[in-house]
């Protein structure tokens, strides 16, 4: 595996991929990886010949008093999970490299809508600042297609709509969530869980789960529904930022839709969880 830090290195790697006529595979990561990560660098590899990976923790995304400066890197891990399942290059920047005049005053993305709902409600400026290293990314690496994870489904389909807008020639793939055998999403930031909260994280899947039956059982009183959910999560601890019943693209759902996804944010102790849950009527 070859382990770059310069856009110079990586964009000498990759044209040399390019002019060979190799499809390249992009996973772009914040580093710390888990399983639920090496699951997207194994599916990007079964339809790459080349697969690439970016470890960058981006400032952009992260709002004052968020957990920016504790957020794990673990580069030397990454690095062997990576080698693990024969991922082709890691391009791993510093901010001085993906930034190089610094954020002020620096371009944005923006995807008007869909990023000030849900999570970009509660994190203003957050979407914003993932539009941006995505698009910044997706310049430098060229890729025909990227991987990103469905736990976090609004970022997902904010990167699908600015691929679509700005015309970016990039297949765009979700790969399901994958979770620990009590249900509990993975994620980088379960680790900050002290043992009785780990103990009670699963509460959370549990709830999308009854959410998600009872619009199997053909309820529709969406409101309800998620209220409902809100007071089960504060019952056991939570602090919930929001529950509610979308649409996949995250549209309020009507009567007759028959496609939804429940979906949430929550906080258990100083740790902030997200999940979700996707429904379709046969």
């Amino acid at each position: 595996m070859l382990i770059v830090h310069t856009v110079a290195e990586l964009r000498a790697a990759v044209a040399a991929w390019r002019k060979a006529g190799e499809h390249i595979g992009f996973v772009p990561t914040m580093g710390n990886l888990h399983r639920g990560h090496l699951q997207l660098v194994r599916s990007a590899r079964e339809k790459s010949q080349r697969v690439v990976v970016s470890v960058f923790v981006n400032p952009l995304q992260f709002a004052a008093g968020e957990d920016f400066d504790r957020y794990p890197r673990t580069l030397a891990q990454d690095q062997e999970g990576l080698r693990q399942v024969n991922c082709d290059l890691l391009f791993a920047p510093s901010v001085r490299e993906v930034y190089p005049k610094g954020l002020e005053g620096l371009s944005r993305i923006s995807v008007p809508g869909i990023a000030d709902i849900l999570c970009g409600q509660h994190r203003p400026g957050h979407f914003d600042g993932v539009a941006t290293v995505v698009n910044i990314l997706f310049n430098l690496v060229q890729p025909d297609a990227a991987w990103f994870g469905e736990k976090d489904w609004q970022q997902l389909q904010i990167v699908r709509r600015m691929v679509s807008d700005l015309r970016l020639p990039i297949v765009i793939v979700g790969v399901p969530t994958e979770r620990d055998t009590d249900g509990l999403a993975l994620s980088s930031r379960n680790q900050h869980l002290s043992p009785s909260e780990r103990t009670l994280a699963p509460v959370l899947y549990q709830t999308l789960l009854r959410a998600a039956k009872r619009l199997q059982a053909a309820e529709r009183d969406y409101i309800k529904i998620q209220s409902d959910a809100v007071r089960e999560l504060q019952r056991t601890g939570f602090v919930p930022q929001y529950v509610e019943v979308r649409t996949p693209e995250l549209d309020p759902p009507t009567p007759e839709t028959r496609e939804w996804i429940v979906i949430c944010a929550a906080y258990l102790g100083s740790t902030r969880l997200i999940d979700n849950v996707k429904i379709k009527l046969a």
